[in-house]
Order: structure tokens, then sequence, then C-alpha cells
């Protein structure tokens, strides 16, 4: 059998390679499930491979992992089932003997992963949160792993894999998150990842490729992302309407608590400007200030009194 070498261009995960020429197998949507060693080259010091050392480039044995695949799942009571495409493979992260997740040069840590930009985005969306733990530590290629990460209210496990092109571009990767928790929580984190992106993270580079790897057609997964997003923003509504009565019905009450009162006005529109732009973050601070303010507003809270005492009123 011949060997077809090549040498990568572009920094590049490692690649299984063998019985058919490069080109052909770089057409396929989808990586065969197994694979033999056949690409070795020595001596590449001038090639900067993304997942491997210079100097020696192989291609390793790689196995499907995990076993069968769940179709996407939006508003559900007990999880929620997410995939989203990645684009850019940054950034680089390390874990130590435990699979704790560390900064990458972190004293103590030893392995090396890459996150990218869809992980980073859902463990922003968490809030303060426990460190997360690679329950699947990545091997050959470091963007193939699975992490878990955990809140009060929600449990997070990402995992990362290729779907097509062999893994290696960044774009080959997508992402599967399961989220299991309060329902409100996951839905808020949803919008949050999609806000922080600044796109439609259920839209893959290859389609085809891309639904036979989740199980899920595009309107599956559009759905999934859609209905979360959606009950965020009814929920954040709601708060934002809550508030705005609240505004009504203490207007004329206390004309000394009226400069607080359009305090809160302006922070509620920063609420639903927020809202707008899908970002949850930017809605629940602009509604502390808003719930602050009417607080302060009113006479008989304590926090009013007090103020009222303090300037002389």
């Amino acid at each position: 059998m011949p060997l077809y070498w090549a040498v990568l261009t572009r920094p590049a995960s490692a690649a299984i390679i063998g019985r058919r020429p490069l080109y052909d197998l770089l057409q396929l949507p989808v990586l065969p499930a197994w694979h033999t060693f056949v690409l070795e080259w020595e001596g590449l010091s001038d090639c900067h491979t993304r997942n491997l050392e210079p100097f020696v480039l192989f291609v390793g044995l790689m196995r499907e992992e995990g076993g069968g695949v769940t179709e996407p799942i939006g508003v559900d009571p007990q999880r929620s089932v997410l995939y989203a495409q990645v684009v850019s493979s940054d950034p680089r992260m390390a874990f130590d003997e435990d699979g704790v997740m560390h900064q990458f040069g972190t004293t103590g840590s030893f392995g090396k992963v890459y996150l990218g930009d869809v992980a980073r985005a859902a463990l922003r969306s968490l809030g303060t949160h426990d460190p997360p733990i690679f329950t699947r530590m990545p091997r050959v290629d470091e963007q193939n792993w699975e992490l878990s990460c955990e809140t009060a209210e929600v449990k997070m496990t990402i995992s990362s894999s290729h779907y097509w092109g062999f893994g290696l571009f960044a774009r080959c990767f997508l992402n599967r998150i399961v989220l299991e928790g309060s329902l409100p929580t996951r839905a808020r984190c949803a919008m949050d990842i999609v806000s922080s992106l600044g796109r439609n993270p259920w839209e893959p580079i290859r389609v085809k490729a891309f639904e036979r790897s989740t199980s899920g057609l595009m309107e599956a997964h559009t759905s999934s992302w859609d209905g979360l997003i959606s009950l965020a923003r009814e929920s954040m509504s709601d708060d934002i309407t809550r508030l705005q009565d609240s505004v009504h019905r203490m207007r004329g009450v206390d004309e000394s608590g009226d400069a607080h009162l359009d305090s809160a006005e302006e922070a509620l529109d920063r609420a639903r400007e927020a809202l707008a732009d899908k970002n949850a973050p930017a809605v629940d601070r602009a509604l502390s200030r808003a719930s602050s303010a009417i607080v302060r507003a009113d006479p008989n809270s304590d926090l009013g009194s007090m103020e009222r005492e303090l300037l002389g009123d």
C-alpha cells in the first residue's frame, strides 16, 4: 500500500491518512470510525502544528467515543442538549493530574487542551462556578475532550469532537452542551452563549455532516436553541414589566423619591435595549440597578427611610 506524505501549511490537529490519497480523503464529509497508523514525517523543525510538537508529525489511532448520540433537546423539564459549531480553537488551556482545568502555564499543570470559542462562552454563561474538570482528557488531538462544570442551579457538560475533515482545522469541530437543572437558568445560559459568540452557534460549516453527527436535522437544532432563548426573553421581559409597574405605582407618592424613579426608568430602558440584543448579563445588570433605585424611592423601605434621615428630610 503506498503512503501519501504531506506537510500541513497551517496549524492543524492530528489526522489519520491511509489507503487513499489525501485529496480524496479530505472530500469525505465525516471521518470513518477507525483508522490505522499511516503517516509519519521526521525532522519537521519548521512545521508548527496545533496539536503536535515539531520534529514528529504522526497520525495515531482514533476511535469514536461516548457511545450513542442524543438528538438536540431545548425546553425540557430535566435537561437540554445543544450542539454548536466551533469557529476558533482558542483559548489554549491546561489541566492537572486530576483533570482540573487551569490557565496554560500554571504550575502543576501538564496537559494541554484547546478549549474553543463555544466552550469558553458556555462556561462564562454560568457566572460563578466550580473549577471545570475534564472527564475525558485529550490524547493525540488536543481539541477532543469532555469537561463538566457546576453551579448551585445547573450542571453543564461540554464535549468537543470533529465531525468532518478529520479535525484538521478548528472549524471541523462541534461542541455538545448538556445542561441539567433549573430551566430558567438553562435558558439564560443559552441566550448568553449566543450573545457572547455574536453568531448563531447552531449554524454549521457542513450541514449534512453536522446533521449526521448529531442525529438531528437543522430544524431541530434551530428549535432547541430558539426555544430556550425565547423562554429567557419572556422571563426577562416579565421582570422588566414587573419593575415598570412598581415605578408607575410609586409616582407621586413621595416627591423626594422621583429622582430615584427617574434612574429606575433609565435603567429599564437599558434593560430593554440589552434584551433586544439578547445580552442576558447586561439585562441582569440593568434590572439590578432599576430594582435598587426603586427600593431607594420607596418611603416605606428601610433603605429609603435611612437615606432620608441622613439627608435631613
